[in-house]
């Protein structure tokens, strides 16, 4: 197959026409594309903005505007972090392993991120710490919100969650409103026709760069740097946006159904073609399909560390899910991840829901669909303190990875200001 493997190259005429498109000046989509982001400026224009936004005294200026109440609890979580009163790493090993943590060679260079979805409401945060604290148990190192942002800007949660997660040390991704089921489709309801989702629901039309327009609003206005994303085109403007010199980043959905290696192939290698001149990316996450097995993710390690992305883009696995609207249940992965991560590095393991089995018995069961409700609306219903039940339960799922981990031998990042 040698022979045959030479007619794959790509002839460098093929780039020369794919450059002669991006740098048309009467090039319509290119011209939109730029003119979205000439609305905030240069990009060092841009950059100084998500700068100046994301200091801690200008989210805490964001926070007391909208709602004062909650400077209550990001000060003691400063007092707390500050304090040293959450476990550290050392005493976690050893509060499992007892003395045989000592003697434990972790293999900390396939450290893998423990990650939580969603965090919809600033209030979960304080409920999280304390109970960290009490039990000596783990903060996640990442966290992902999948509530409507208009909201979370009008009640203070937004500035409120990122100065939080400056704080611990945790990174945080939030999810545009434009994302397919704000309506873009004009053509799709609800069951009725779901066969008209199946990758349709997207970004259609001209809702591709008004995507970009809310990411450059949130990035420049509360210091959002991360965000999902769920469709190819937003890909690429994510990717032309950085080659720009915007510092935004971009963690790719678990609903974009990335679901082989030859699906990675071709979105990392469009991460190549834009990639920067010292090797960086704003794709910083692959969140994988439900799916996929642990060949996938090994056949993928290997091209993404030829591509020089090792390090870059972080594979991003579900080991939980809600117990109602995703997938079949149980679902647990966990014994998958402890038999990957001791040879695949960069990845996190995603809780979007509490371990199975404890899930199933609570009053109200987790189910995708609440991360689409109106905050009015679930106060309302009386399903506030379930939903924080369902949070607390998905971050417990999250310190059982972690403990099964520790168990073999194996390293997490947890929140790094909190537990050194």
């Amino acid at each position: 197959m040698t022979d045959y493997r030479a007619l794959l190259q790509i002839p460098a005429s093929r780039l020369d026409a794919i450059n002669a498109v991006l740098l048309d000046p009467g090039s319509r989509v290119m011209n939109d594309f730029l003119a979205v982001v000439a609305k905030y400026g240069t990009p060092e224009e841009i950059n100084r903005k998500h700068r100046e936004s994301r200091k801690l005294e200008n989210l805490l200026k964001q926070v007391e505007a909208r709602s004062p109440e909650y400077l209550k609890d990001l000060n003691w979580l400063v007092e707390q972090r500050d304090l040293g009163t959450f476990v550290s790493v050392a005493d976690y090993r050893r509060n499992i392993l007892g003395n045989a943590a000592m003697t434990t060679k972790f293999k900390d260079e396939y450290a893998v991120t423990l990650e939580v979805s969603a965090l919809q409401y600033f209030p979960w945060v304080r409920v999280m710490a304390e109970q960290a604290i009490a039990n000596k148990t783990l903060i996640p190192g990442r966290f992902i919100a999948v509530r409507k942002m208009k909201e979370s800007e009008a009640d203070g949660d937004l500035p409120a969650i990122v100065a939080a997660l400056d704080i611990i040390g945790a990174s945080f991704v939030e999810t545009l409103d434009t994302k397919g089921t704000d309506g873009s489709n004009i053509h799709l309801g609800g069951p009725a026709t779901i066969t008209g989702y199946f990758g349709g629901i997207g970004q259609p039309n001209e809702h591709a760069v008004m995507w970009l327009d809310e990411f450059l609003y949130y990035y420049t206005n509360y210091g959002v740097q991360h965000v999902l994303n769920f469709n190819a085109g937003t890909i690429l403007l994510g990717f032309m946006l950085y080659k720009l010199g915007v510092d935004i980043q971009f963690k790719i959905s678990v609903f974009f159904g990335s679901d082989n290696p030859y699906h990675a192939l071709w979105i990392m290698t469009m991460a190549k073609l834009f990639s920067r001149d010292d090797g960086t990316s704003p794709l910083i996450g692959f969140n994988w399909s439900n799916s996929i097995n642990n060949q996938t993710m090994e056949l993928s390690a290997e091209f993404r560390k030829a591509l020089g992305f090792e390090k870059v883009v972080r594979f991003e696995h579900h080991i939980t899910e809600p117990q109602k609207n995703i997938v079949i249940q149980p679902y647990n992965r966990r014994d998958e991840l402890v038999q990957i991560a001791d040879h695949v590095a960069n990845i996190a393991a995603k809780h979007e829901g509490g371990d199975p089995e404890v899930d199933i018995t609570r009053a109200h069961i987790s189910d995708i669909l609440d991360y689409f409700r109106e905050k009015n609306e679930v106060i309302d219903s009386g399903d506030w303190d379930n939903l924080q039940t369902n949070f607390l339960d998905k971050v417990a799922a999250c310190e059982h990875s972690a403990r099964a981990l520790t168990q073999n031998g194996l390293s997490f990042i947890a929140a790094r200001n909190l537990h050194k």
